[in-house]
């Protein structure tokens, strides 16, 4: 009788054992879940959905009160205002916000509003940082970060607008310097500065607390061993904070700016109302001189779907410049 063939290798008992121990674990692992389904399939579908029936509400009520609006916004931006109410014009709203020069004006100050948001956003994260790292004066900051996030913008703007006066504290104190009067908020040059300077003032309170929750994911051991390597502070923040907190800093760029472009109204209107020579005007106080003041709701609702449309780009461009810069890191 021949042999067997110089080919065919007994298995390796210990390897075909283990993969035996595998199935079987396997086996036993999903078994549970297995003959519940079977003895209770309306209880498994009922996990299975309970998640969706969670959420639904919530989706329900965006689809309501925001997504269904938007699209009512939208689709009142095609018709006329004022003999032509309620007429479709086709883009006859979106061609004449085209030639309007103080919504070019809008959409630049759109502009500058992005150029500065890493400004914006760094003062909350700085502020967070020295009070995590309980550096000299965190006390300071954590006793007064929040107040300005509890007073009203037009409390505000009032104040300022005393601060900043031409004949005001601020002037007097540069006056005693030996600097000339600053027109803070007359001057068509700067006044979008001002403004955008005392929004910040006034909001970073809340971009700190999220930067603060942050802090708390943070692994403490990572700050240990950069003090133990010998890290400076700002070796500390740049190379261990920031990429640990990639997520909380996505989260606050987009939030702030979005907070910029709908949330100035009350300043513009207290501190400078468009001027001078509507340097100060945004979409949103674009929107509302158009609805308020001059009767015209579909041309609001036109400039309403630009605004929404500039957030979108803007937001979704930040994200990924953000996503690519954690990546590199």
């Amino acid at each position: 009788m021949a042999g067997p063939s110089s080919s065919a290798r007994p298995a390796d008992p210990g390897r075909a054992g283990e993969a035996g121990v595998k199935r079987r674990d396997v086996r036993a692992a999903t078994r549970p879940f297995t003959r519940k389904a079977r003895r209770f399939p309306r209880q498994a579908r009922a996990e299975r959905l309970a998640p969706y029936v969670l959420v639904a509400p919530a989706v329900l009520i965006i689809a309501a009160l925001r997504l269904w609006p938007l699209a009512l916004g939208v689709n009142f931006s095609f018709t006329g205002d004022g003999e032509l109410n309620g007429t479709p014009v086709g883009p006859a709203n979106y061609l004449e916000l085209a030639g309007d020069p103080l919504f070019h004006i809008s959409l630049r100050n759109v502009g500058l509003l992005v150029l500065l948001l890493p400004l914006a956003v760094a003062i909350p994260g700085l502020l967070a940082t020295f009070i995590y790292l309980r550096v000299p004066g965190h006390r300071v900051y954590r006793s007064v970060y929040f107040f300005p996030a509890v007073l009203s913008p037009v409390i505000v703007g009032a104040i300022f607008n005393l601060m900043l006066g031409y004949d005001g504290p601020l002037n007097s104190l540069l006056g005693a310097i030996g600097a000339g009067p600053v027109d803070w908020l007359g001057d068509p040059g700067i006044a979008m500065f001002t403004v955008v300077g005392v929004h910040v003032w006034a909001t970073f309170g809340m971009a700190l607390v999220v930067f603060l929750a942050g802090f708390s994911t943070l692994d403490s051991s990572l700050l240990d061993a950069a003090r133990v390597d010998g890290a400076s502070l700002r070796q500390t923040i740049w190379h261990v904070i920031i990429p640990s907190l990639t997520r909380t800093i996505q989260f606050v760029f987009v939030t702030t700016m979005i907070g910029m472009l709908t949330s100035m109204f009350g300043l513009l209107f207290v501190m400078t109302s468009g001027g001078p020579e509507g340097a100060t005007y945004l979409p949103e106080y674009y929107i509302w001189h158009q609805q308020g003041q001059m009767n015209r709701p579909a041309l609001a609702s036109a400039a309403s779907t630009v605004l929404f449309v500039v957030m979108l780009v803007v937001g979704l461009l930040q994200i990924t410049l953000l996503r690519r810069a954690g990546r590199q890191d």
